[in-house]
């Protein structure tokens, strides 16, 4: 039985041309389209669907409240269609967090005649969402005050930092990385690292939202930039992240691995060299097995290597490989990954 698509945009052209790549699909089909918001809503109430692209930017009712109100009354996998202004990846990394899924760039703006040229992802995105484990978000992020649960730690020292955690992510990873950071302390004694799997621009929303989320800096890595204590930095979209001996961040424009800029595995495989043991991989929800080869190499040091578990990951992908190959120290629940950070971390 073929993949059943919503459309939701408020562009008749972009409706049709949204339909006809996924139409041109043996195993995909357009259940039905909707002009805005608000159709989209009474839509699902007539037919199922198996996932849902929606546009950002549509009026009547916009797609941060449209999938705000799918996810609280019927969660379903949902693509995000933006356009790579500032203001879009903003408000897409802001839609990552709700629950959307994945989402897509579209070439030229709200209206992109030349959308064909990334069919194929369109196509790839959407047979990925499909299998998705999709559930309803939790209550407003809130992060907890150091004392409940994880340690609490004394003033970050200054200067670089001589332990390191490094999160590795990609579909469902933005959500996921929120619930972690939810259980990290300000003044972690750690440099900590994240490699999402995610474009260029809109790293640096990402990065921007959870340094507004959370008592320590987060910030899109720079060249240069030294790890330090309690200070989180993102790998910056289409450029592979590699630590220094003097732990500064290297950043470079090298061939991409499995098709991928920035590379997990080539974050991580930097790291024994300059932090010995002292580090903590975490591989989260996300497909194929970006990863698996950096979590061996922190493993065989004498790191210390969680993956989230199947139950809670939106792909149960990158963490499987992992786990499968015997390099997860431990296979967590994604609420129990933050705190187990934190503890590891106080004890190394």
């Amino acid at each position: 039985m073929p993949i059943r698509v919503l459309v939701v945009d408020d562009s008749a052209f972009m409706r049709k041309l949204i339909t006809q790549i996924i139409n041109a699909e043996p195993d995909l089909t357009v259940a039905a389209v909707a002009r805005n918001g608000r159709d989209a809503l009474r839509k699902l109430e007539e037919l199922e669907v198996d996932v849902i692209t929606l546009d950002v930017e549509m009026p009547v009712l916009d797609g941060l409240e449209t999938l705000r109100q799918i996810m609280s009354t019927r969660p379903k996998p949902v693509i995000m269609l933006s356009s790579r202004t500032k203001k879009g990846s903003d408000t897409t990394v802001h839609a990552l967090a709700l629950g959307a899924v994945d989402f897509i760039s579209k070439p030229s703006g709200s209206i992109s005649l030349d959308l064909e040229e990334i069919s194929a992802p369109i196509v790839k995105k959407i047979r990925l969402a499909a299998s998705a484990r999709i559930s309803k978000p939790k209550e407003p992020l809130v992060p907890p005050a150091p004392s409940a649960g994880p340690p609490s730690f004394p003033p970050a020292a200054k200067g670089a930092a001589s332990k390191i955690v490094i999160i590795g992510s990609s579909t469902g990873g933005p959500r996921a990385i929120e619930e972690v950071f939810k259980q990290i302390p300000p003044n972690l004694p750690a440099g900590i690292l994240i490699v999402q799997h995610m474009p260029k621009d809109f790293t640096y929303s990402f990065a921007k939202r959870l340094d507004s989320l959370f008592p320590f800096p987060v910030k899109e890595a720079a060249q240069g930039d030294l790890i330090e204590n309690g200070k989180a930095l993102v790998a910056p979209g289409d450029f592979h992240l590699v630590v220094g001996n003097d732990r500064r961040i290297y950043l470079n424009q090298e061939e991409r691995v499995m098709f991928l800029r920035p590379a997990i595995d080539i974050t991580m495989q930097s790291l024994p060299r300059v932090f010995g043991n002292k580090i903590v991989g975490v591989i989260l929800t996300g497909m194929g097995s970006d990863g698996a080869e950096g979590m061996a190499s922190i493993k065989e040091a004498g790191g210390v290597t969680i993956a989230q578990d199947r139950s809670s990951a939106t792909i149960y992908s990158m963490p499987r490989v992992v786990a499968e190959n015997g390099h997860a120290d431990y296979i967590l629940p994604l609420n129990r990954i933050g705190e187990s950070i934190s503890k590891i971390i106080s004890i190394m």
